[in-house]
């Protein structure tokens, strides 16, 4: 069993930046690839980006892409979101996912994640 625990959410103003945190336990995530999804409630649960065991492969949804990377710290057992130029349309609740799957286009599925965090609020204010 893998434990994710999100942190860094919070409120912004457009424009700005957050950096969220996703700290595993229970197992080491170098074993998994890793990806972050957000969703508003009455939604679907929305792909956001993905990054493989070792950090040199990642993929993103094209809305995020350019603005917001993901990383990951396999020494810490920590995986990382850095959100730049937010938006308002940005506002959601942001998951941190784990993946026992190599690395692929079925990392943008919700699916293909066996461990899931709680979850972290995101608000951006016009």
């Amino acid at each position: 069993q893998v434990q994710l625990v999100e942190s860094g959410g919070g409120s912004v103003q457009a424009g700005g930046s957050l950096r969220l945190s996703c700290k595993a336990s229970g197992r080491t995530i170098v074993n998994y690839a890793m990806g972050w999804f957000r969703q508003a409630p009455g939604k679907e649960r929305e792909f956001v980006g993905a990054i493989n065991w070792s950090g040199v492969s990642t993929i993103y949804a094209d809305s995020v892409k350019g603005r917001f990377t993901v990383s990951r710290d396999n020494n810490k057992n920590t995986l990382y979101l850095q959100m730049n130029s937010l938006r308002p349309e940005d506002t959601d609740v942001y998951y941190c996912a784990a993946s026992p799957l190599l690395f692929t286009d079925l990392l943008t599925g919700s699916r293909s994640y066996d461990y899931w965090g709680q979850g972290t609020q995101v608000t951006v204010s016009s």
